[in-house]
């Protein structure tokens, strides 16, 4: 138990002694999951290997929390306050954590395990939280629903990528699939008796790349084909497209979803084939990122040698679940440099950074300014009270 008495200063040194104690065990835990990737809500072993650490180091943690098998909670603390880390842990298809989330996840853990220790004398609370399902599944957005950020007054996470900066270039996004259905024929014998799905779908995907000439230079469009059909030689009579639609703000993204739909409408029209549109879960919203908070955060991140500066051009654009979390509870998403500048997030080379030295730096050094951000929220009233009405504002 930690001393009632303790300052600011000296509890955090205490947490950048703590975590570099503990180094060995947040890397091996970052490599581990690094070396077995999951896709969204797979992460049995993930989810395994995170509440075994915080069981270990005697947090009492709820596995499957919130009606998810992949998602987990612990908390500390008896009063005050309520601050909640965040963990994302799923991989990508083919390319595994080609987004870094095992360092998200180790670095939560990190995070959480330092912070718990001064729950009683900072008289605050603590919610470390295991959400999976970044990549498109919408962890966050079902994990909030259900009440895992109730009473909640801030929400901290880091991620990955080339460079130390305030946030993520976030955008509102929503997937699409959409399915064709043809009549089959012979495509030698009888073509003339077929209709072709696989025909609506690319007169589709033309019509998108030409719609694309018109939108906004913050939006985005773009899809893959997950069913062209079964054989060359027959007419394709169900065909399968899944699409992404982006813009800046959700009130935007409605209005950039209706010009996709009709665009792909009318390439199934041009085919002569029935078309099924099905948006896929709950959009993710833009990021609302809670200045105060980044502050407090950007001057932990100076005190252990990492700068944060704003990109000099777009940064990192993409779209992610923790929006939806934002528009709800003062929220932030730094980003830490982990792989040399250039060097694009879900990519070959930057899943090599994230178990590279430079990836394990980044998580020990996340893990340390999220700590001790943290033990400000707890220490300074004000800085909640300015992040509430940074958040109304």
């Amino acid at each position: 138990m930690k001393s009632k008495e303790m300052g600011l200063l000296e509890a955090k040194k205490e947490i950048c002694s703590y975590i570099d104690s503990i180094a060995p065990e947040l890397i091996e835990l970052s490599h581990s999951i690094h070396a077995q990737p999951e896709l969204a809500y797979e992460e049995h072993f993930a989810h395994e290997c995170l509440t075994k650490t915080l069981s270990e180091k005697g947090l009492e943690v709820e596995k499957g929390a919130y009606e998810l098998d992949t998602a987990f909670e612990a908390n500390a603390g008896s009063s005050g306050p309520i601050i909640a880390l965040l963990c994302e842990y799923d991989a990508l298809p083919g390319i595994g954590h080609a987004c870094g989330h095992n360092i998200i996840a180790a670095a939560g853990i990190g995070a959480g395990l330092a912070a718990s220790e001064f729950t009683e004398p900072f008289n605050g609370r603590l919610r470390i939280l295991g959400t999976p399902a970044e990549e498109g599944g919408g962890g966050k957005v079902r994990m909030l629903n259900k009440g895992a950020f109730d009473s909640v007054e801030a929400v901290l996470m880091i991620h990955p990528a080339d460079a130390d900066l305030p946030n993520i270039s976030s955008l509102a996004v929503q997937q699409l699939k959409a399915t064709y259905t043809g009549k089959a024929a012979h495509a030698a014998a009888a073509p003339e008796k077929g209709i072709n799905a696989l025909d609506g779908a690319v007169l589709g995907y033309m019509g998108v790349a030409a719609l694309r000439q018109h939108i906004a230079t913050d939006e985005r469009l773009h899809g893959i084909f997950t069913n062209g059909g079964q054989k060359a030689n027959i007419v394709p009579e169900t065909a399968e497209a899944i699409w992404y639609a982006r813009s800046s703000t959700m009130e935007r993204l409605e209005n950039l979803k209706a010009r996709l739909v009709e665009t792909l409408h009318g390439g199934a029209r041009s085919a002569g084939c029935d078309i099924q549109i099905e948006w896929v879960n709950e959009p993710y919203a833009e990021v609302l990122d809670n200045t105060p908070l980044l502050e407090a955060y950007m001057k932990n991140s100076e005190s252990v040698g990492r700068f944060i500066k704003a990109a000099e051009d777009d940064g990192v654009v993409g779209s992610t679940d923790l929006g939806n979390v934002s528009h709800v509870v003062p929220s932030i998403h730094p980003m830490v440099k982990v792989a040399p500048k250039g060097t694009a997030i879900h990519t070959v080379d930057f899943e090599k950074c994230a178990k590279s030295e430079e990836g394990d730096k980044g998580l020990l050094d996340s893990a340390k300014s999220l700590a001790m951000t943290v033990l400000d929220c707890w220490n300074d009233p004000s800085l909640l009270k300015d992040a509430k009405d940074f958040f109304a504002s």
